[in-house]
């Protein structure tokens, strides 16, 4: 199944991907979608509203979207609640609340021209989601029960025929092993846009401070703020969370201990369902407990200022990606994680 490609083939194949499989059973059907302002459905259900509000009394449903539904905005409209995240979109229908929706994009990409034997590159999804698949010799190919999200980063680690015949990449897991995506829907992120930011700064004069109150974070070079976000800390519980842990954020002094640019968060079940704990390619993680608290990327919501977590601090990707290239310890392109006695952290009510 594994395959050597020239330039020649390169091409081909390329060009035999981009026009053929768009249509394709394999591939989500994208082609011909305008995503110049499109949202992605990130929870089991969204309501559309008659007006900017979920009070019934001022309010009445219009519609239901549902989980991966894509959905046409028209305009963004500021309206009076919910006071911490009042943005609600303007729809065919009415209006939906932001706050369980992503921002997607839909872009469609030739493979790399190689992959070294033995390496991996970072790679990240460009369209609202892919599907996996697996290939065993017992039952042959089928796809995975779960999706790839829009801006979930991967390791890609070989170029293969996939299950249609064409080009996809073998997708390396550290949980779930390995499975397969169309090479239409990933791009190799460029080991220059990871380049350290700041480096010349000292270890002692770099922190991150995390308030929980006002769901805010900072970034500190000396006591000069340099990077200020809203953030999404734990739901505050006794329990509940991934592997029984606590879903509230701790407070106290800790450091960064350990920085992925890829996570699969859950118990890595190939085909666990819709509504399991799985979160495949998490971007931009820096883990700062021995139990697994960290800051990383977010793609199944957007209600930042308010807690939402199992217990990690849910960030933009681009903040978490800026936060991954900025804190210590210093980080490889090529490594799978990066350990080190990094970067203070102070989180407090």
């Amino acid at each position: 199944m594994s395959h050597q490609f020239s330039r020649r083939d390169f091409l081909k194949l390329g060009g035999l991907s981009l026009a053929g499989l768009a249509l394709g059973r394999f591939t989500p059907d994208f082609a011909g979608f305008d995503d110049s302002n499109v949202v992605r459905v990130a929870t089991k259900s969204v309501s559309v509203y008659s007006t900017p509000s979920d009070d019934l009394k001022k309010s009445a449903i219009t519609g239901t979207w549902y989980k991966d539904d894509l959905i046409h905005v028209y305009e963004e409209v500021t309206a009076e609640e919910p006071k911490l995240n009042p943005i609600w979109y303007r729809v065919w229908g009415g209006y939906v609340w932001r706050g369980r929706l992503q921002r997607v994009k839909t872009i469609l990409n030739l493979p790399v021209a190689s992959i070294p034997e033995g390496k991996r590159l970072i790679a990240e999804v460009t369209v609202p989601f892919t599907q996996p698949w697996r290939h065993t010799k017992t039952y042959g190919w089928r796809p995975l029960d779960f999706r790839l999200y829009y801006e979930s980063v991967h390791w890609i680690e070989a170029i293969e025929e996939g299950p249609d015949g064409q080009t996809w990449y073998r997708v390396f897991d550290e949980l779930a092993g390995t499975y397969y995506v169309s090479t239409l829907h990933l791009r190799q992120v460029p080991p220059e846009s990871l380049d350290p930011i700041s480096p010349e700064i000292s270890w002692e004069n770099k922190r991150i401070e995390v308030n929980l109150t006002t769901q805010t974070l900072n970034a500190y070079e000396y006591d000069k703020i340099v990077f200020q976000t809203n953030i999404s800390s734990g739901i505050p519980g006794r329990g509940g969370g991934a592997n029984g842990i606590s879903t509230t954020t701790p407070k106290g002094q800790f450091h960064i201990q350990e920085k992925m640019p890829s996570k699969h968060m859950g118990n890595g079940n190939l085909f666990a369902g819709a509504d399991d704990y799985e979160l495949p390619g998490v971007p931009w993680t820096c883990f700062f407990t021995d139990a697994g608290h960290a800051f990383h990327g977010t793609y199944w919501h957007e209600n930042f200022g308010t807690p939402m977590s199992h217990g990690c601090v849910n960030m933009r990707t681009s903040e978490a990606k800026w936060l991954f290239r900025w804190a210590l310890p210093p980080h490889k392109v090529d490594a799978l994680y990066n350990r080190g006695y990094g970067t203070t952290v102070d989180i407090h009510y």
